[in-house]
């Protein structure tokens, strides 16, 4: 999708600089797919103790205990 965006070009640049990426469009997508991963987890962290998923993980990792 084609938009014309104002962006303060200083930021831009700066984003560009510390991230490594060469191009205005993929420094953007880039921001806008680390704004959406950070909500995602700060979503998933609201249920930090609330949710019992009964995992044994030792049965999962196919160990034995070994006390």
């Amino acid at each position: 999708m084609r938009t014309i965006l104002d962006l303060p070009e200083d930021l831009v640049e700066e984003a560009m600089k510390v991230s490594g990426i060469n191009t205005k469009t993929q420094v953007i997508i880039t921001a806008l797919e680390e704004l959406i991963r950070k909500s995602k987890t700060s979503e998933l962290k609201k249920f930090k103790g609330k949710i019992d998923l009964e995992i044994d993980m030792t049965a999962i990792r196919g160990r034995q205990c070994r006390y």
